[in-house]
C-alpha cells in the first residue's frame, strides 16, 4: 500500500489558543493528534510534547527496522513511547505550577503496508472510511462512553449531554497511561480520519461521512471538515489527519512479462 496523507487544525471560533496538535511522519507511515487540555497555556504544552515525543522516537524506532517488526513488537513500541511521553507530561505538570494539572489526549496510527496499528487515549477518535461504510474504530476513554455501555443512557440521550468532554483517560494526569491498541487489516481505497473533539462533538457521523464520500481531494476534504466544525459552532480547537490508502501500482514491465508479452 501507499499512503497519501494531510494534517489541519483550527483554533475554531471560540477559544483564543489552539490546545490541539498534529504530527505527520510519512517517511515512516506514523500519524499522531492530541488534544491538550488544563492550565493557562499548559494544554497546548502537554499535546506538544506528546506529538513531539513520539513523533521522534517512534520515527527513530520504526526508520531502524520497524516497518518489518511483528505486531507484538510495534504494539510494544508505541506503549513505551506513550509511556515515555506520559511521564514527560506528568512531570513537567509536577514540577512547573504553570503546568499544573496540564494533559493531553492522543490518537494515532502505524501502517505498515496491509496494516494498521490505531492506539489511542481518551476521546480523540479514529473514524475508517471503506465503501460507503463509516465506521468509528476506537472507541472513547470517557465517561460519557461508559454510561452508554453499562445501559444508563441511550445514544440519543448522549447527543444532548452536558458532560461529553469528561474522560477517564490521559497523558500527563497520573505517573502511568494505558494506551488501547488494535490492529485493522487496510484495503484499497480506505480512507482514515483521526480527529479532536472539536470535530466530533461539532458535526454529525453522517454529515462526516458524506464529506468523505465525496471523493474529493484530501486537503478539500479536510477544509471542508474544518469548515463545517465552525459552520456549527466552532467551540472548541479543530484537528484532523487524513490518511489514503491505495494498491501499490504494478510495474508495467514486470507486468508484461507476466502476460508473456514483449
Amino acid at each position: 500500500m501507499i499512503f497519501e496523507y494531510y494534517s489541519q487544525t483550527d483554533p475554531g471560533l471560540i477559544r483564543e489558543n489552539n490546545e490541539d496538535s498534529v504530527s505527520l511522519d510519512p517517511a515512516n507511515q506514523v500519524v499522531v493528534l492530541a488534544d491538550g487540555m488544563g492550565g493557562y497555556n499548559a494544554g497546548e504544552v502537554a499535546s506538544a510534547m506528546a506529538t513531539s515525543f513520539i513523533h521522534t522516537e517512534l520515527g527513530r524506532w520504526m526508520s531502524e527496522g520497524g516497518q518489518e517488526a511483528p505486531v507484538r513488537e510495534l504494539k510494544r513500541a508505541m506503549e513505551i513511547c506513550v509511556d515515555n511521553a506520559n511521564r514527560s507530561i506528568f512531570n513537567a505538570a509536577n514540577s512547573n505550577p504553570l503546568y499544573a494539572g496540564m494533559g493531553t489526549t492522543l490518537v494515532m496510527g502505524v501502517f505498515q503496508g496491509t496494516r494498521a496499528m490505531i492506539g489511542h487515549v481518551g476521546d480523540s477518535r479514529c473514524y475508517r472510511l471503506r465503501g460507503n461504510t463509516l465506521q468509528q474504530i476506537t472507541r472513547d476513554h470517557s465517561l460519557l462512553q461508559e454510561q452508554i455501555d453499562a445501559g444508563l443512557i441511550s445514544l440519543e440521550q448522549a447527543q444532548f449531554a452536558t458532560h461529553k468532554n469528561l474522560v477517564t483517560r490521559a497523558l500527563g494526569v497520573e505517573d502511568t497511561v494505558l494506551l488501547e491498541v488494535n490492529e485493522f487489516r487496510v484495503e484499497d481505497g480506505d480512507l482514515y480520519l483521526f480527529c479532536s473533539d472539536g470535530l466530533s462533538d461539532m458535526v454529525p457521523d453522517p454529515r462526516i461521512a458524506a464529506i468523505l464520500m465525496e471523493g474529493a481531494p484530501l486537503e478539500q476534504i479536510g477544509r471542508t471538515l474544518v469548515e463545517d466544525a465552525n459552520g456549527c459552532g466552532g467551540r472548541d480547537n479543530i484537528s484532523v489527519i487524513l490518511a489514503l490508502a491505495r494498491a501499490k501500482p504494478v510495474r508495467r514491465g514486470l507486468l508484461s512479462r507476466m502476460l508473456g508479452q514483449q
